[in-house]
């Protein structure tokens, strides 16, 4: 496939995964998932020591590894949307929008590390949306929290598809920075 029929399927899927996720902000659904942090060191209350963005001292920052349970039947990819509540610009993705294809017929998942500040992303994962804070902190897919310790609350957004249709959500506390 040539780049430029490449950039536009991208473009399309960029375009498809915003109106979807704009419809998001005003709807509900009738299933929510069951998400857990695999890791102790996230407990939803305070961002872990070294997990903030790099221009704040964070060493290796990522997102949290996530138990995913409860996936409706059906259901092919969970998206994540990464969010700083105190912020209107990084706030409903800001901090950046991926999605995880599901192995068909999952109804739980353990989603990996995905690592802030680049554009590398683990097997299964796409890009969605970078995050919104160029030229404050380095570039990337995911910007850990970057508030430099004055209080943001983080959160992030799970949602199942199938197809282009939403079929459960959650919002997890990230914790405070």
């Amino acid at each position: 496939m040539s780049t430029s029929i490449q950039s536009l399927v991208r473009s399309k899927n960029i375009i498809k995964h915003l109106s979807l996720l704009a419809l998001l902000s005003t709807s509900s659904y009738a299933f929510a998932l069951d998400v857990n942090f695999v890791d102790s060191k996230w407990d939803g209350k305070t961002i872990p020591e070294g997990q903030q963005c790099q221009k704040f001292d964070g060493v290796n920052p990522g997102t949290p590894k996530l138990s995913v349970s409860g996936i409706p039947a059906g259901s092919d990819s969970v998206v994540l949307v990464y969010s700083d509540r105190d912020s209107k610009k990084m706030n409903n993705g800001g901090h950046g929008i991926m999605s995880y294809t599901l192995a068909k017929g999952a109804n739980k998942v353990q989603l990996p590390i995905v690592a802030g500040h680049t554009y590398e992303m683990p097997k299964g994962f796409e890009m969605i949306a970078e995050h919104r804070g160029a030229g404050w902190d380095k570039e990337g897919a995911y910007m850990p929290p970057c508030s430099g310790g004055s209080g943001h609350e983080y959160y992030v957004t799970v949602q199942t598809y199938k197809g282009n249709t939403v079929t459960a959500e959650t919002v997890l506390e990230l914790g405070k920075f």
